[in-house]
């Protein structure tokens, strides 16, 4: 079985080498680039494997890299790794084509699984995925009120931003994230955001 490979894009030293050696031991042969445009370079030729790219770096940050490898015509999958705060920059890489992202500081496991999750598929992850055709329709479950908060929480608001827009206190907008949350089995904030842009939602 061919060993999956990781090209890692990250202008953090630290980061990049910490990422180097978790993903190395495992198992994955791993490949370290401080910018986007090496990666660029060093796909001249037909490459297997994904990418994990930060999303915000100086001159190509992670959009504007997985704008570039889709206009040279690379499939490989990508997963974006994002800051604290990042949820629009997130749903803009998802809508762009990255099949995935986590934010920092993010589980050494739940960063394995969403590698090799993308690369077992590919990079596609389309509503053929039943876990992804019964979020859809628990979305459909939600009330109107729970719905709006949906929508507010995928285009990156905090609860405070969603009470004032919706004319409702900070405390009200948690409960109603709570149920949200609770209908549509979502564990986190990255999940639901994720199956919202993939279903089709955001």
């Amino acid at each position: 079985m061919a060993t999956d490979v990781v090209h890692v894009v990250d202008d953090d030293p630290a980061m990049r080498d910490s990422l180097g050696f978790l993903l190395g031991t495992e198992g994955f042969e791993v490949r370290l680039y401080e910018a986007g445009a090496d990666l660029l370079d060093g796909l001249k030729k037909p490459t297997a494997g994904c990418v994990l790219t930060d999303i915000r770096m100086p001159g190509i940050d992670g959009l504007e890299l997985l704008r570039r490898l889709r206009a040279a015509g690379h499939a490989l999958p990508v997963v974006m790794m994002t800051g604290h705060g990042d949820v629009p920059l997130a749903v803009e890489a998802m809508k762009l084509g990255a099949c995935d992202f986590i934010e920092k500081p993010f589980d050494d496991e739940a960063l394995i699984q969403a590698l090799r999750s993308a690369l077992e598929r590919g990079g596609i992850a389309g509503a053929v995925d039943p876990t992804l055709r019964e979020f859809v329709r628990r979305v459909g479950t939600l009330s109107e009120r729970e719905r709006q908060v949906l929508d507010h929480l995928v285009a990156g608001r905090t609860s405070k931003e969603i009470g004032r827009t919706l004319d409702i206190s900070p405390r009200t907008v948690e409960i109603y994230r709570a149920k949200l949350m609770a209908k549509t089995r979502a564990e986190s904030l990255q999940e639901l955001v994720r199956w919202s842009v993939l279903g089709g939602l955001a």
